[in-house]
């Protein structure tokens, strides 16, 4: 099935995951979706777990699912929020904060750097990508 923008976007995410797999070696404790997740958690916590879902585009379900890990691994702490019961507040710890920045970034600053080298107008795409995630939110 090919219906363009959408179908090539999710294939160069699936081809940047298993770049991103390839990169860390078959050693690293986090798999690059988790370092996606504390990538995420970093720029909107502290967050309910419906904003850090939102905010990484999947189903409260499946954060709720990919928090539990991290929680065990105790790099995020997941707390009741006092001013509603039912809603839960996600943060990073310590832990959780160094492992994304000895981990994440430099995997974020290696992707940058591999298609800087091949030519790749990185600059310019990430401010088209920006701008169409803009126009596709929901207000």
């Amino acid at each position: 099935m090919d219906d363009g923008l959408s179908d090539l976007l999710h294939r160069v995410v699936s081809l940047m995951g298993d770049a991103a797999r390839r990169h860390s070696g078959q050693d690293s404790e986090l798999t690059y979706s988790q370092l996606r997740l504390l990538g995420a958690l970093e720029d909107v916590e502290p967050a309910t777990q419906h904003r850090l879902a939102q905010s990484m585009g999947i189903s409260d379900p499946a954060i709720s699912r990919a928090l539990r890990p991290l929680e065990q691994e105790g790099l995020v702490r997941i707390t009741q929020d006092p001013l509603h019961a039912r809603r839960r507040l996600v943060e990073l710890t310590a832990t959780g904060r160094e492992a994304y920045h000895s981990n994440g970034k430099p995997l974020a600053e290696a992707f940058r750097l591999v298609l800087l080298k091949q030519g790749f107008p990185y600059d310019r795409y990430l401010a088209d990508t920006l701008r169409l995630a803009e126009i596709l939110e929901p207000e």
